[in-house]
């Protein structure tokens, strides 16, 4: 297994739950809004790559704010 430097902790974290949550919701909203037929896979892959060029940026600005708020709400 690949082991990366802890420095890059928050981009692989966000990255996976980009990639994640991107996948859950353009699946789902895709055939929701348009259907599930012949074209789908080719819908699914552009609101997919819409998603994560703007998820992953997003998660990057959000998740260090969160940790923050978090860390000052819980105790050990």
């Amino acid at each position: 297994m690949v082991k990366v430097n802890k420095k890059y902790s928050t981009l692989l974290f966000a990255t996976f739950m980009t990639l994640a949550m991107d996948f859950t919701i353009t699946v789902t909203m895709t055939a929701i809004m348009t259907g599930v037929d012949a074209g789908f896979p080719m819908r699914f892959a552009g609101g997919f790559l819409v998603g994560f060029a703007v998820g992953l940026p997003t998660s990057l600005l959000v998740i260090p704010a969160v940790r923050k708020i978090v860390d000052k709400l819980t105790t050990d």
